[in-house]
């Protein structure tokens, strides 16, 4: 198997990976100079002394939630001094199987947080709680996938979804919080 050290080092840095997008560049750079990180948030400097120094983010350029997590984690990266690295989920998937939401599903993004030696600490993902409740609602009334009508429902629940990601601050700091509690708590 495939050490995460390896797949940390075959990852494009974050940055590097922004640039090259293609879908949601655009978003992931609005999200990113819209938000900012809470001034009186204490545990960022709790967190500085801890062992965190790289992640390893398993993501895709068009997957909406990682357009809206992506700059969350920029941020906190950023304050914390952290490494971050971008793995394509769909380049090698036994990355992702490592990780699977459920037990069952591949959904992104997921964050793994590493510390100097690439030992695994703690690892995020793929959304905020209240941000899958936010989904779950949005999903709700959708007819059953045989139904002739589930491929346009589903397509406008799928904008309506990616039009608050890309809007909403209150989602933008549910994901921050959610993020560093679990850094915090492991």
């Amino acid at each position: 198997m495939t050490s995460l050290e390896t797949y940390f080092k075959n990852s494009q840095p974050l940055d590097q990976y922004i640039e090259a997008m293609t879908q949601n560049k655009e978003n992931i750079e609005t999200i990113y100079n819209s938000f900012s990180l809470p001034q009186d948030d204490n545990r960022i400097e709790t967190l500085k002394s801890s062992s965190y120094s790289k992640v390893l983010v398993i993501t895709e350029d068009w997957c909406g939630d990682a357009m809206m997590n992506v700059p969350v984690l920029k941020h906190i990266s950023e304050a914390l001094n952290l490494e971050v690295r971008a793995f394509h989920r769909d380049e090698d998937t036994k990355l992702i199987d490592q990780y699977l939401t459920n037990g069952t599903s591949r959904s992104i993004p997921i964050f793994v947080f590493l510390n100097d030696d690439y030992e695994q600490q703690t690892v995020w993902g793929p959304r905020a709680r209240q941000v899958q409740h936010f989904v779950d609602e949005t999903r709700a009334n959708l007819p059953d996938k045989t139904d002739p009508t589930f491929e346009d429902k589903s397509a406008e629940a799928h904008k309506i979804m990616t039009n608050r990601y890309k809007t909403d601050s209150q989602l933008w700091k549910y994901v921050y919080d959610s993020i560093i509690e679990k850094l915090i708590t492991k």
